[in-house]
């Protein structure tokens, strides 16, 4: 699995290429310490993962995905930041952006979130996909609007919180198939064409159901 990962902060940056380096089945095949130049880069390396910081100089994380998503929209991209506000989030998942994950967690849910992100989910640290989901609570629910069933708003939050399909058909204890099925449906209701847009529509318009 051939990864890039663009960071300025050195000290991150290599500390992420030996992580990587040494995990069976990745291979980091470059890092880079701004995204001027994102989406020539993933043509010439065609990476199945980007690892995204946000906040650099020049052409920040945020349009280094669009660039990215422009020029190979297949490129997984998990975002690894700092930042913790659902509007940096909203505008990564807008931008293209597949996952969310911060910058204190874990190693191991690191390199998860990246065999997550290529099996069709979209990892998010718990404490993201958690504060993304409370901080709707106060706020008007338009699930209705989009006349989605009581599993149909399951799946989706799953969804939100990066599950992946599997894990979804887990959880509902229903097959893959019916997942797939159910999720053609959300895209419909919702008048998107993947998950990432989903996810996106889903925390603007406030469509999942929130747990306190």
């Amino acid at each position: 699995m051939k990864i890039l990962i663009f960071e300025d902060n050195r000290r991150i940056r290599e500390s992420l290429e030996l992580l990587l380096s040494g995990t069976p089945g990745f291979e980091v095949a470059g890092t880079f310490e701004n995204a001027n130049d994102a989406g020539q880069i993933v043509l010439e390396y065609t990476p199945e993962v980007v690892l995204m910081d946000i906040d650099m100089p020049g052409t920040n994380g945020i349009e280094g995905v669009r660039l990215i998503k422009e020029s190979s929209p297949k490129t997984n991209i998990i975002m690894f930041t700092v930042f913790e506000d659902e509007n940096k989030l909203f505008d990564c998942l807008a931008a293209g952006a597949n996952g969310y994950i911060l910058k204190n967690t874990p190693a191991l849910h690191l390199i998860q979130a990246i065999h997550e992100v290529c099996a069709g989910g979209a990892p998010m640290s718990p404490g993201i996909a958690r504060k993304v989901l409370n901080s709707f609570a106060q706020k008007k629910n338009y699930s209705k609007d989009y006349h989605l069933s009581n599993r149909e708003l399951q799946i989706l939050e799953l969804l939100v919180k990066g599950f992946s399909y599997k894990m979804i058909a887990s959880e509902c204890n229903i097959t893959l198939d019916t997942v797939r099925t159910h999720l053609k449906n959300i895209y419909t209701k919702l008048h998107v064409s993947c998950g990432k847009e989903a996810i996106a529509k889903a925390l603007k318009d406030h469509i999942v159901p929130m747990d306190n």
